[in-house]
């Protein structure tokens, strides 16, 4: 007898992933000033070859994500951090 596709059963239930509700750092640690100075904070906010991590990925909310690419640059400016990197972590 061949089966409907609402009669599938499944030996275990289909898992569904709950995904960690995202959330902005800055927020919840009540920063005001995302500060140029301070490459180890910042290198947080960048990949391995050290381009700026996007928004979705962070969960940082988009008014600070503009003072962190900002501070970014400028670091970058005053070779506090790199432009381009091979493995920077």
């Amino acid at each position: 007898m061949a089966q409907s596709a609402s009669e599938i059963r499944y030996l275990t239930p289909p898992t569904v992933e709950v995904k960690k509700k995202k959330y902005c750092r800055f927020k919840r640690s009540g920063i005001k000033y995302v500060d140029y100075k301070n490459p180890e904070f910042l290198k947080r906010f960048l990949n391995e070859q050290g381009k700026i991590l996007p928004r979705r990925l962070t969960g940082t909310s988009l008014k600070y994500q503009r003072k962190v690419a900002q501070a970014v640059k400028r670091a970058r400016h005053l070779a506090l951090l790199p432009y381009v990197t091979d493995l920077m972590k």
